[in-house]
């Protein structure tokens, strides 16, 4: 029952929304954004901490409130912009995104290399992900299987709508490591969210002062292929969202492939953080982050981005 519900409750939400005026829809989320903010529930609260350690402790808790208020707002924009994606045509993708240094993707593109992206989960990258479709770039990326199986076939079936190619994070016939590997072989971009991942087999960094694990997926992606990484900030401005590529991130071409993959990932936490301050209220991490932060049980809340990319394994 429960299942069912959650199944008919995004249903509802795509066809309602993408039925009203943007600018109707846009007031409705924007008050929901607020109404969370106030409340504070555990999502919202672990939002502030999460912020607290961007901004660090000289930041007063007034300018942070406001400051977990936008990152709501923020966050209600990617599920507002992701339900309309599938109304936009060509030419309203093309306008609502903007990614600096994509010129680069043709470059390596004609020298014969895909590309391997690696995005903290900020901005709106599904409509990043569409935009480069619509530029006629074709892209591979990975999904989290999410339950119910309904919603993430809804979510897939979204995605591929918009020209993704989709590699399950897991319960695919073959790992996902080695789809990934293929579809750099065939010269596609691929983005991996790559700020999170505390399981154990996420590499430790060091991350705006304190310790947590990203995903080894891009690094080893790279080493595998040898294609090139690049990071990218991911930020909203008023009429549309905006991406700025960074890289290639060096690849050490000596030590163990642990100590490499350390060194790359550890590059790449750098990139995100640099991203992160310039434009903390886009950085939408609901979630626990850091390893000395407390793990309070199952993360309350709006779910951090259903089907989002994640790492390959």
């Amino acid at each position: 029952m429960k299942d069912k519900l959650v199944e008919w409750s995004y249903g509802a939400a795509w066809r309602l929304v993408r039925a009203m005026p943007e600018p109707i829809a846009a007031a409705l989320f924007r008050a929901g954004a607020d109404r969370a903010a106030r409340k504070r529930g555990r999502s919202v609260e672990r939002l502030r901490g999460n912020l607290r350690r961007v901004v660090g402790d000289s930041v007063p808790d007034e300018r942070l409130d406001l400051l977990v208020r936008d990152g709501m707002r923020s966050y209600a924009r990617y599920w507002l912009e992701a339900f309309r994606l599938p109304t936009m045509d060509k030419t309203e993708l093309l306008r609502r995104f903007d990614l600096k240094g994509c010129e680069v993707f043709d470059v390596h593109r004609a020298e014969g290399k895909g590309i391997i992206v690696a995005l903290p989960h900020a901005g709106n990258w599904d409509l990043a992900g569409a935009w480069v479709c619509a530029r006629g770039w074709p892209l591979t990326t990975v999904a989290e299987r999410l339950k119910p199986e309904a919603v993430y076939e809804r979510f897939l079936d979204f995605r591929r709508s918009l020209g993704m190619t989709i590699v399950p994070h897991a319960g695919g016939e073959r790992a996902p490591i080695d789809l990934l590997a293929e579809a750099v072989a065939d010269r596609h971009i691929v983005p991996l969210l790559g700020d999170r991942d505390l399981s154990a087999r996420g590499v430790e960094v060091s991350f705006f002062g304190g310790r947590t694990r990203m995903p080894a997926g891009p690094a080893l992606l790279a080493l595998r292929t040898g294609a090139p990484i690049y990071t990218v900030n991911m930020w909203n401005e008023a009429d549309r969202s905006c991406g700025a590529l960074k890289g290639p991130v060096p690849i050490p071409t000596e030590g163990t492939q642990t100590e490499r993959v350390a060194a790359i990932t550890q590059y790449i936490a750098d990139d995100f953080a640099a991203g992160i301050a310039a434009n903390p209220a886009d950085w939408h991490m609901l979630q626990r982050m850091w390893l000395d932060s407390p793990a309070a049980g199952p993360d309350g809340g709006v779910p951090q981005s259903a089907g989002r990319g994640q790492e390959p394994a």
